[in-house]
């Protein structure tokens, strides 16, 4: 370890965030290697360390003979100020090695208010920021996640985008860098050749323009490069890489435990999700891979829990059968099972009886609107009676901890169905009275609401987005309305979301105003701890764009959208199709009853979707 990095460890928080040395890292010989990557997650070593998708990909890269794959993660603001006062620049865990010496930096972006963030950890490695000023092949900087369905913000600082599930596609995108290095080509020619591989966006390679009005005029791609790109898909999930060997954090991290994703996609189609529509075709892994998976990773790591991971997984058909199967070996050995994605129209007592044997917990329901007609609008299918005979079920079973979270500021919403979130809590505490097994112990209600993002790939990416000031009227009409001692009301707050939104739906200018938040101290945006609006609002003004351009303002139908060369495999005609439902207030049905011809079955390439 790195003497200066010894005298500092000792002044700053979990220092086992920044020492490496974990169970079941992969250390390599580096000078056997022709690529050396940096995996970067801009965020703490707890959040990256907790995500499925970046431990998969680390094994996934380091399947590779000529690559060596280590991790970086964003240091917490002791540990930057400490790191800035000694000059010690951003390292690898494994090797301890600094960014600077590695052949390319991979970012793992899933959040927006990530960007900032982003570009400190480049500085921190000693890089230029922007992909113009670094002008060799190496080092080459590349990213992926949910957020770079709308790459533009962002599009400045990144030479390439891989678009979709990475399992397969980052692999290629490294080969053929190693081949690029090896040969000798410049970046600008190795580029153009990734262009070539399904998945990946260049954004140098795509020229855009804008009207006068602010919005973009055209897309233009150079020639030979695609007009648009199709998100990667891997098409059998039973035999997709999962490393039941991860590495086990030396530090407390957010998710402890063993995360088992059952499929991906969802075959709700509630209008507002974004991840709902992104994440299509459906794929499900069999409850017997699970099975094994679940149970060799708790023999290789030791973890006390498993968590049954997808967007809707009581959806998952095979459910109880994949519960037996884990509970056979996890009961005995007093380790939990947990489903956190519970649905109020399918719920079991006799499944989840059988998952709190080894720990209770609470239940969570997204029921997301206040009314029918408002859930019918954004296709949310749950009706009151769905939850009342759920939580019926649960209090005469022994519960009595309840979460109910909603959004503020959907399209179609009003005050009525706002005072309804209200009437849906007494209609639970009236429940529980009715019900309860045990009355002596009380009743927790607790009501969660986030204010409405509309996000790109999604039948509301045209919306527009409520006000910071109307957010909290329909905030404080809630908060008044709600009258019993057993509720409580927590809220998420109006600033990041209206700045999430902006960044959500932004265009290639924006980058400008990400960077002066950076430069005028801007990190970690994500955490409260270091949120500033303000710097937002300053950087916006600086640089002469309009935040309620990208946040506000309502899209028409025919406006070309920044990321109109992005094809996530749902089609256009049906995002418009499902948002007319909304404005008639009609439910369109789950895609196990009725394939809806969203588009994203032709990604299977002859193959049908798991629906």
């Amino acid at each position: 370890m790195d003497k200066r990095l010894e005298r500092i460890l000792p002044r700053v928080q979990k220092p086992a965030r920044y020492t490496g040395g974990e169970y079941n890292q992969i250390i390599k010989d580096k000078t056997k290697v022709d690529i050396r990557l940096a995996f970067c997650f801009p965020d703490t070593y707890e959040i990256g360390m907790s995500n499925l998708g970046m431990s998969i990909l680390y094994h996934t890269m380091n399947s590779l003979d000529f690559v060596w794959c280590e991790r970086a993660f964003a240091p917490w603001g002791d540990m930057y100020e400490e790191m800035k006062k000694a000059d010690i620049p951003l390292y690898a865990l494994e090797s301890g090695d600094s960014l600077q010496d590695f052949d390319a930096l991979a970012f793992s972006i899933g959040y927006e208010m990530a960007y900032t963030t982003v570009l400190d950890m480049l500085d921190m490695a000693g890089l230029p920021l922007r992909r113009e000023d670094r002008k060799e092949l190496v080092p080459l900087v590349f990213a992926g996640g949910s957020a770079a369905v709308n790459a533009e913000p962002i599009a400045d600082f990144i030479d390439l985008f891989v678009i979709g599930e990475g399992e397969e596609m980052n692999n290629e995108v490294l080969t053929l860098f190693r081949q690029a290095k090896l040969e000798g080509w410049s970046k600008g020619d190795f580029l153009t050749k990734a262009a070539g591989i399904e998945g990946v966006y260049v954004p140098s390679l795509y020229d855009i323009s804008y009207k006068a009005d602010g919005t973009v005029e055209s897309i233009r791609p150079k020639p030979g490069v695609p007009e648009k790109v199709t998100k990667r898909i891997v098409l059998d999930l039973d035999g997709a890489p999962y490393p039941t060997n991860p590495i086990v954090p030396s530090t407390e991290v957010v998710h402890d435990r063993v995360n088992l994703e059952l499929f991906r996609g969802c075959v709700r189609g509630c209008r507002f999700c974004q991840a709902g529509h992104i994440y299509r075709p459906i794929r499900a892994k069999k409850p017997e891979t699970l099975i094994r998976q679940g149970i060799e990773t708790l023999k290789n790591t030791g973890h006390q829990d498993v968590t049954l991971l997808s967007l809707s997984t009581s959806d998952y058909r095979p459910l109880e059968q994949l519960c037996d199967g884990l509970l056979e070996y996890c009961e005995s050995r007093s380790i939990g099972l947990s489903l956190p994605s519970l649905r109020a129209d399918n719920f079991s007592m006799e499944l989840m009886e059988k998952l709190q044997k080894v720990r209770k917990s609470g239940l969570t329901f997204a029921v997301e609107g206040g009314s029918q007609r408002l859930r019918d609008a954004i296709n949310k299918n749950v009706t009151e009676e769905d939850l009342l005979n759920t939580c019926a079920i649960a209090f005469a079973g022994g519960w009595n901890n309840v979460k109910l979270y909603y959004m503020l500021g959907l399209p179609t919403e009003t005050d009525e169905d706002i005072v309804g979130i209200a009437e849906m809590a007494n209609q639970v505490l009236h429940c529980w009275r009715q019900n309860a097994r045990n009355k002596n112990r009380g009743v927790k209600i607790t009501i969660s609401t986030s204010c409405f993002i509309p996000k790109p790939h999604s039948p509301f990416q045209w919306e527009e987005q409520i006000s910071k000031e109307e957010y909290l009227r329909r905030v404080n009409l809630l908060r008044s309305s709600l009258t019993a001692r057993n509720v409580t009301y927590n809220w998420h707050d109006a600033e990041t979301s209206i700045i999430e939104a902006a960044l959500s739906r932004g265009d290639r200018r924006l980058g400008a105003v990400i960077e002066e938040v950076w430069r005028q101290g801007g990190r970690l945006e994500a955490w409260s701890d270091y949120f500033s609006y303000s710097r937002w609002e300053n950087a916006f003004g600086k640089c002469g764009l309009d935040m309620e351009f990208y946040a506000s303002r309502e899209r028409s139908i025919d406006e070309l959208l920044p990321w109109d060369m992005i094809d996530v495999g749902v089609r256009k005609a049906h995002l418009v199709h499902e948002r007319e439902q909304c404005y008639a207030s009609r439910l369109s049905p789950d895609c196990r009853k009725q394939c809806s011809a969203c588009g994203a079955a032709r990604l299977m390439r002859g193959g049908k979707c798991d629906g």
